[in-house]
C-alpha cells in the first residue's frame, strides 16, 4: 500500500443477481452502499455523504469523477460504454468528505447479460444516496437521457449537471433549454459547467457540500477510492485497449487480471515492484489479431502505456505481461459475466 495514494483494500464483492428489466431491478434491489460506520470519532461540523453520478454513456461522468476527486481513478475513452463498474471516489476538504459514485452509462440498445449487469449497477447507485448528479451535454436531451432520468426518484435532491458547456457556441440557447429541463424533472439546482474547468469543479464541490448530512467521515482523509490496486490495473489495461483500437474493437471486450504479486523494495529508498499478468478477452479471432497488431506492436504499446500510467498512479515499479484469448458470446452468458467480475 502506498502512503501517497492510500488506495483502500478491495471492497468490490457484491452478490450478483440477474434481473430481467428495470422494474424488477428497482423492486428487488435494496443494497446498502454505505460503510458500516465512521472510521474516526465524530467531530462537530463534519459532513459526509454519498453522491451518485449518473447519465447516459459518454457524457463525461468519469472525467467529472476524476476532476472532483483530484486524481484519475476512473478510466476514460471516447468510446461509449467504457465504465462498467460502480467506482467510488473520495475527496476530503475542510470539514467535508464527498463520497462520489460513478456509474456505467445506462444501456438501452443491447439486452445482453453484460448490459443487464451494468444497468443493475446504475439502479443500485441511485437507491441509497444523499445527492444525485444527473449529467447531460449542455443544450442536449436525447431519448437515452430520458431513460436515465426516469430512474431517478423524487425524494433525493438532484442537480442537473449541464456538462461540456465549452462546446455550446450560443450561450443564449441555454436559458430556454434549462426551462425545458425543469419541466421534465424537479431538479434542485442547475449547474452549467465543464468538467475540465477547475473553477467549475470547485464551484460544484461548494454546491454539493450543503446537501450532505452532518456526520463523521466514513474514510480516512487521504483515501481516494475503495477499489483495489488489482482492480485499477484491470481498468487501466481496458482503457488503453479501447483508446488504441478505437471503434474497431467491440465494447464487449474485457480484461482479467490473472496474477497480481507485490514485491517489497530490495533496498531502502527503492520502490516496490508489482508483477501483473493480464488476459484481454475478445469475441472473435479477428478481434484477437486486431489487439495484437502487426508483429505484436499494438499489444506492446497497450502494455507500455498501462505500465507508465500504473507506475504514476500507484507510485511503484510495474512489470506487466499480457495475452489475448477468444471467448465467443461471453457477454450473453450470465454466469460468465459474473465470473469476469461484473455484479
Amino acid at each position: 500500500m502506498t502512503t501517497t495514494q492510500k488506495i483502500a483494500k478491495d471492497a468490490d464483492n457484491t452478490e450478483a443477481t440477474g434481473p430481467t428489466d428495470v422494474e424488477a431491478m428497482l423492486a428487488g434491489l435494496h443494497r446498502n452502499m454505505r460503510p458500516a460506520g465512521p472510521v474516526e470519532t465524530p467531530v462537530a461540523g463534519q459532513r459526509c455523504g454519498l453522491i451518485a453520478i449518473v447519465g447516459k454513456p459518454n457524457v463525461g461522468k468519469s472525467t467529472l469523477l476524476n476532476a472532483l476527486v483530484g486524481q484519475k481513478i476512473s478510466i476514460t475513452s471516447r468510446k461509449a460504454q467504457t465504465t462498467r463498474h460502480r467506482i467510488t471516489g473520495m475527496h476530503t476538504v475542510g470539514p467535508t468528505q464527498f463520497v462520489f459514485v460513478d456509474t456505467p452509462g445506462f444501456q438501452t440498445i443491447h439486452g445482453n447479460a453484460l448490459n443487464k449487469s451494468l444497468n443493475k449497477t446504475v439502479v443500485g447507485a441511485v437507491a441509497d444516496v444523499d445527492l444525485i448528479l444527473f449529467v447531460v451535454e449542455a443544450g442536449s436531451f436525447t431519448p437515452a437521457d430520458a431513460r436515465v432520468l426516469a430512474l431517478l426518484g423524487k425524494n433525493i435532491p438532484t442537480l442537473l449537471i449541464a456538462n461540456k458547456l465549452d462546446n455550446v457556441h450560443r450561450r443564449g440557447d441555454i436559458a430556454p433549454w434549462l426551462q425545458d429541463m425543469q419541466a421534465k424533472h424537479a431538479f434542485t439546482e442547475f449547474v452549467p459547467m465543464s468538467a475540465k474547468n477547475a473553477k467549475d469543479i470547485e464551484r460544484l464541490l461548494d454546491i454539493c457540500a450543503k446537501y450532505l448530512p452532518e456526520q463523521a467521515w466514513w474514510y480516512a482523509a487521504d483515501e481516494l477510492t475503495d477499489r483495489s490496486e488489482r482492480f485499477m490495473a484491470s481498468e487501466m489495461v481496458r482503457e488503453k485497449l479501447f483508446r488504441l483500437t478505437g471503434d474497431e474493437l467491440p465494447y464487449t471486450s474485457t480484461v482479467i487480471i490473472d496474477k497480481f504479486d507485490e514485491e517489497p523494495p530490495a533496498k531502502k529508498g527503492q520502490k516496490r515492484l508489482l508483477r501483473i499478468a493480464a488476459t484481454i478477452v475478445v469475441e472473435r479471432d479477428g478481434h484477437k489479431a486486431m489487439v495484437i497488431g502487426d508483429k505484436g506492436e499494438r499489444i506492446k504499446r497497450i502494455g507500455m502505456e498501462t505500465r507508465v500510467e500504473l507506475e504514476k498512479l500507484l507510485d511503484c515499479k510495474v512489470f506487466i505481461e499480457m495475452w489475448v484469448k477468444v471467448r465467443s458470446g461471453w457477454a450473453d452468458d450470465e454466469a460468465r459475466v459474473r465470473s469476469f467480475g461484473y455484479e
